[in-house]
């Protein structure tokens, strides 16, 4: 029977209970470090990805094709050729999704020196992550995971350790509280959404009101792309692939770097993963990948 967790995770940090997660799950801190303070001016770049940080969210913008990375000190456009374009500042943007043609949302933390609350709540960009508005929650909510299906968001609300929902960006329903890494919601059926927990994967058929206990594989991200299109990484890189629903899980291959850091199903069969290493892409289900952004040595 689905129980509603209420324990919930130490503010910012998503530690989780067991030590399977606890490194990716520190690495998700949103603290500052050494190398926070970095030049903020937008420019092009063809370093490898130095100075980032840690990658939180990766997603194709459908405005322009390209590969945005959200990372500790700002969002990134990739061309082909691995060189990057800083879009913006240098904000520590936890949460990210891509919800339409130059159409972002985000979460996390403002640049060094800003007049920002420190947790930014739900932001918009709608030039690609050049400028960003304040929705809602600013100064009360860090999301660490966004999803946006249909025009229903759903956020993994780190700060107070719950899932919320909104139908509008502005006005936020409480769900089910527990201490989860990431969130992914059935394309194809809204009420089911699945959360990355020390457990294993939850699963909720309710929109979030309820989850049942974690059940393996253990995976630290989660990214639904279309029926047969739900993956998962596993803290060191594993990538599983379930066709129905998360009933089942078969491991696929494997993401070169290490540390997991972000996952996004962009289709059925193409596939987006951010380890310590970079970013790689899968044209085959996640059986192989292929370097598209590499992290210059210490930039994790």
């Amino acid at each position: 029977m689905p129980v509603r967790f209420r324990s919930r995770p130490r503010p910012r940090s998503l530690a989780a209970a067991t030590a399977l997660l606890a490194a990716v799950l520190a690495g998700c801190s949103g603290g500052a470090d050494e190398d926070d303070h970095q030049d903020s001016s937008a420019g092009h770049s063809h370093d490898g990805g130095a100075g980032v940080g840690h990658i939180h969210g990766l997603g194709i913008n459908p405005g322009d094709g390209k590969l945005y990375v959200a990372t500790h000190r700002g969002v990134l456009a990739v061309d082909g050729d691995g060189s990057t374009e800083r879009m913006g500042d240098t904000a520590d943007y936890m949460g990210f999704t891509v919800a339409g043609p130059d159409t972002f949302l985000g979460s996390g933390h403002p640049a060094e020196g800003s007049d920002e609350p420190a947790n930014r709540g739900l932001i918009r960009s709608t030039d690609a992550g050049r400028t960003w508005k304040a929705l809602s929650l600013a100064g009360e909510v860090d999301f660490h995971a966004l999803e946006q299906v249909g025009g229903t968001v759903y956020g993994y609300d780190s700060t107070h350790g719950m899932l919320r929902v909104s139908e509008n960006g502005e006005d936020w329903d409480e769900r089910a509280e527990l201490s989860a890494l990431d969130i992914a919601v059935s394309p194809e059926d809204p009420g089911t959404v699945l959360a990355t927990t020390a457990g294993g994967v939850a699963r909720s058929t309710d929109g979030g009101e309820t989850f049942a206990d974690g059940a393996e594989p253990v995976l630290a991200y989660l990214s639904w792309a279309g029926e047969d299109g739900l993956y998962g990484i596993g803290p060191q890189g594993t990538v599983h692939r379930s066709t129905d629903g998360g009933e089942n899980w078969t491991e696929t291959g494997t993401v070169p770097g290490g540390q997991a850091q972000a996952l996004t199903a962009v289709t059925p069969e193409r596939v987006l993963a951010a380890t310590a290493g970079g970013v790689y892409e899968s044209r085959d289900g996640g059986k192989t990948f292929t370097e598209r952004l590499a992290l210059s040595e210490g930039a994790h």
